[in-house]
C-alpha cells in the first residue's frame, strides 16, 4: 500500500468557521484515516479547536493537533480581531515551513478574515498571496475547481483598473503552464483549455478594447502551435457555458469575479424555501508555488460561527482534491515552468 497523504488542516480566522468544519471534515475522513490513506494534521489555536468538538460531539477521525501560539489578544468568537488575525497567519506559516521540510505533503486551508490579518499586520490580500511571500515565490495563481468546472486567473485580488496591466505576456504563459500541469496531474492526459476575453466579446476585433487581439490571440496561437489544445479568447459570456457542456476541461479567466461567479453559481446550494444557502462545494487551489494548496471556497461566515451548523462540504472537497493532486504528481513529473521569481 502506498504510504499515507500527510495534510496540514490550517484553521483560518480561529473565530470564524474553520474550527468546526475541520471536526466536521474528519468526521466525514474518518474512513479514509482508518484506511491509511490520508493523515490530518491541524495548524491553528488548539483552544479553538476544542471548542469546536465539545460543542459538535461527532466521531471525527483523529487530528494531531499543532498549537502555533500563544497569541495574546482577546478573540470572541464572531467577531473581527488582531488576535485571531495573527493566529490565522502563524498557522500558516508553520504549515509552510513542515511542507517545505518534507513533513506535509499538502495544505488544505480554512477561511481567513483579511480585515483580522491587516490588524495583526500582515497586510496580504489572502491565502495566495501570503503563501507567495512565505515560499519566495511571486507568481502564483488561483485555480477554482467545482466538479467539472475549473478555472484559472491572470489576475485576482486587484481593483479593476489594475487588470490590464497584470494581463502580460509572461503572466498569461504562467498561468497555462501551471494550469496544463494541474489538469495532467488531476488525470488529464491532453487537457482542453479555452482562454477567456478580457473585453465584452473578445474585444469585437479591436472596437471594445485591443487587448485581446495583442496580447491573448498570440499567446494562445504559440500554444496551439506547439501542439496544446488551447484557445481564444473567447466571449467570457459563453466561454462558462461550453466549459459547463465539457467542450473544455478549463477556463484561464482574466480577472476574480469574471472567473469566481459561473463557479460560485454552481456551488452554492440554495434552499428555495427560506433563500439561504445551506451547502456549499468548491474548491480553490494554489498552482505555481514549490507546496501543494487547496482551500475551501468560502469565507469565514462570523455569522453563524460557534452554532454548529456551518457546511464540510467545501473543506471536504478540498481535502480530496489535495489527495488527488498528490497523487497525480507521485505518478507524473510536471513539466519545468517559467517563474518571475
Amino acid at each position: 500500500m502506498s504510504k499515507p497523504i500527510r495534510l496540514a488542516l490550517t484553521m483560518g480566522d480561529p473565530a470564524g468557521i474553520g474550527p468546526e468544519i475541520i471536526v466536521k471534515a474528519a468526521h466525514q475522513m474518518r474512513d479514509l484515516v482508518q484506511q491509511g490513506r490520508v493523515e490530518l494534521q491541524v495548524f491553528g489555536c488548539g483552544a479553538a479547536l476544542q471548542r469546536a468538538t465539545q460543542l459538535l460531539q461527532l466521531d471525527a477521525a483523529p487530528l494531531h493537533m499543532v498549537d502555533v501560539g500563544p497569541v495574546d489578544g482577546p478573540m470572541p468568537v464572531g467577531q473581527v480581531s488582531a488576535a485571531a488575525g495573527k493566529w490565522s497567519y502563524l498557522a500558516v506559516e508553520r504549515a509552510v515551513q513542515r511542507t517545505q521540510a518534507g513533513e506535509i505533503d499538502a495544505i488544505v486551508t480554512a477561511p481567513l478574515c483579511k480585515e483580522a490579518l491587516h490588524l495583526a499586520g500582515y497586510p496580504f490580500e489572502g491565502h495566495t498571496e501570503m503563501l507567495a511571500h512565505l515560499t519566495g515565490m511571486r507568481d502564483g495563481v488561483m485555480m477554482l475547481a467545482h466538479g467539472g468546472m475549473r478555472v484559472s486567473h491572470v489576475s485576482t485580488h486587484c481593483p479593476l483598473s489594475e487588470v490590464p496591466k497584470r494581463l502580460t505576456p509572461v503572466r498569461l504563459r504562467r498561468v497555462l503552464d501551471v494550469t496544463l500541469n494541474a489538469l495532467r496531474a488531476l488525470g488529464i492526459e491532453n487537457p482542453r483549455i479555452a482562454v477567456a476575453g478580457l473585453n465584452p466579446h473578445a474585444g469585437e476585433g479591436g472596437i471594445l478594447g485591443k487587448e485581446d487581439g495583442e496580447i491573448i490571440a498570440p499567446i494562445v496561437a504559440e500554444y496551439a502551435a506547439a501542439g496544446h489544445a488551447v484557445t481564444g479568447p473567447w466571449a467570457g459570456d459563453t466561454v462558462f457555458i461550453k466549459l459547463r457542456a465539457g467542450q473544455f476541461d478549463a477556463v484561464v479567466a482574466m480577472f476574480h469575479d469574471q472567473g469566481h461567479i459561473p463557479v460560485k453559481l454552481l456551488g452554492f446550494s440554495i434552499d428555495p424555501a427560506t433563500g439561504a444557502w445551506n451547502a456549499v462545494s468548491g474548491v480553490n487551489i494554489t498552482l505555481g508555488l514549490p507546496i501543494l494548496r487547496t482551500s475551501v471556497d468560502h469565507g469565514t461566515a462570523f455569522d453563524i460561527a460557534g452554532k454548529g451548523i456551518a457546511s464540510a462540504d467545501s473543506m471536504v472537497d478540498a481535502a480530496q482534491y489535495a489527495m488527488t493532486l498528490v497523487e497525480g504528481l507521485r505518478r507524473t513529473q510536471p513539466q519545468p515552468l517559467e517563474t518571475l521569481a
